[in-house]
């Protein structure tokens, strides 16, 4: 049986003297994913970060007789840490984190960025920490406090990637390269989700599927003067509009096709009205809306569902349009604006990509050039249905280090590692949670990792790894 209290204290002080230090350095390395940093080999940024990875693991490492830590390196691939940690029993489970981040964003506080950490109080600001840099240091501390009490657990694998920011193209080739080390867990522990609160262990339960690609419009093979062609000459900006327009009703945001929406099971439902009763106002005040600006709905079980469950488009880039301050009277020859299509966790993300490039590139107004190109698609992931011992084990684990009962939500972003996962091991349990909680902006401006958070889930995580073994 762990002893809670001195289960808090290791884990409490391996955060404070080890796990956060390290982080602060880490913060500082720009090691942007490959797709923000096509010569990433080059410039040496995510080697420096899995060296220091290495180094704090060799070091916890001592302290788990007999485990072992390799940096595979596949040709043209990014690196990979894999950590095996002996164990009682044929069971093995599976934790997986990642150490590449997402590149610098505008719109950073006055003295923070993404490379200058900066811990405020219970935050630590700065690019990667949260999202998901802690999450070989909160597995290894978890184990770490298993066997300073002499409790068992099975064999773990602990696989940290440097992808997976860019949707996780290496893994496969990975998992594949490293199956007969990695076997067939029955249990997989993801820490690169989120949280509703800080107050209460949350569990992801579903994942949104994506689309994205560029639409470009191209009508012209020229600017011309506006004064002289408009009215004659089609903007190809507004062909642009009309073509959003068959995907998204642009009054209400609601995606048109009928294709690209499923049934949500019912469960789901019922936990969005839970997860929404729980949170309240915070499922929308947590976002920096300005002055008079709301949500686009009062129904907070409804938003749930909206981020988890149905499809939503953004545009989340445009070219061929010049800034305010540079742009003349010309009707300009082409628009480019880059897409990215939420979609419903069990969506098939290949028929939704096909159903999305027939219906923009179809019978183009005026003749324009259309193309959507640049496409990928990635699935979503709903989770199986808990085993018995494991609901009631996150149960006393949240109880144990939250004081309060754990929750379930649906996130609306991708983790393309767990719908792979999904497929390659069936029968395995899935703990899917993450300390991004409110405000913490991943990918934006001002992204800070709430430490008692992390601290909590390790915690968590070593209860759920003594529990797994004991299941019976």
């Amino acid at each position: 049986m762990l002893d809670d209290s001195r289960l808090k204290t290791f884990v409490d002080r391996c955060w404070s003297d080890e796990i956060v230090p390290t982080l602060i350095e880490y913060i500082k390395i720009p090691n942007k994913s490959p797709a923000f940093d096509s010569d990433w080999a080059a410039h040496g940024h995510m080697e420096a970060a899995v060296a220091m990875f290495e180094r704090w693991a060799r070091d916890k490492l001592r302290a788990l007789p007999g485990a072992a830590l390799d940096v595979v390196r596949l040709p043209q691939r990014t690196p990979l840490i894999l950590i095996d940690v002996p164990g009682t029993g044929t069971d093995t489970v599976l934790l997986y984190g990642h150490l590449d981040k997402q590149p610098e964003m505008a719109g950073w506080s006055d003295g923070y960025g993404p490379w200058t950490p900066k811990l405020d109080g219970d935050r630590l600001y700065g690019r990667g920490g949260a999202d998901d840099g802690y999450a070989m240091f909160g597995a290894l501390a978890a184990l770490a406090a298993l066997h300073d009490q002499g409790v068992p657990h099975a064999h773990c694998v602990i696989v940290i990637e440097a992808c997976e920011e860019s949707g996780s193209y290496d893994l496969p080739h990975y998992v594949t390269h490293l199956a007969s080390r990695i076997g067939d867990p029955s249990l997989v522990v993801c820490l690169d989700s989120g949280c509703g609160n800080y107050d209460q262990l949350w569990l992801t339960t579903s994942l949104r599927g994506v689309v994205a690609g560029t639409l470009t419009i191209d009508v012209l093979t020229e600017g011309v003067h506006s004064g002289h062609a408009s009215g004659i000459v089609p903007s190809s900006f507004r062909v642009l509009r009309r073509l959003l327009s068959r995907l998204e009703d642009e009054d209400t945001g609601t995606i048109r096709p009928d294709a690209l929406y499923v049934q949500i099971p019912a469960e789901r439902v019922a936990q969005a009205k839970r997860a929404a009763a729980a949170l309240g106002n915070e499922i929308h005040a947590e976002f920096p809306f300005v002055p008079g600006a709301t949500p686009t709905d009062t129904d907070l079980a409804e938003l749930m569902l909206n981020r988890s469950w149905r499809p939503q488009l953004a545009v989340t880039g445009v070219d061929g349009l010049p800034p305010p301050r540079d742009a003349g009277n010309v009707l300009l020859p082409f628009t480019a604006a880059k897409l990215s299509l939420r979609l419903p966790p069990t969506l098939d993300a290949e028929s939704a990509l096909a159903t999305v490039k027939r219906l923009l590139e179809a019978d183009p107004p005026y003749g324009a050039r259309v193309e959507f190109s640049g496409q990928t698609a990635s699935p979503g992931w709903n989770a199986p249905a808990l085993a018995p011992w494991l609901e009631a084990s996150l149960a006393r684990a949240s109880q144990a280090a939250f004081g309060a009962p754990p929750a379930y939500i649906g996130e609306g972003g991708s983790i393309p590692f767990m719908a792979m996962l999904g497929e390659r091991f069936p029968q395995a349990q899935f703990v899917v949670t993450g300390v991004l909680g409110p405000h913490s902006n991943a990918h934006g401006p001002n992204e800070f990792l709430h430490i008692p958070t992390g601290r909590r889930i390790t915690e968590v995580i070593a209860r759920v790894l003594a529990d797994h073994l004991g299941r019976g």
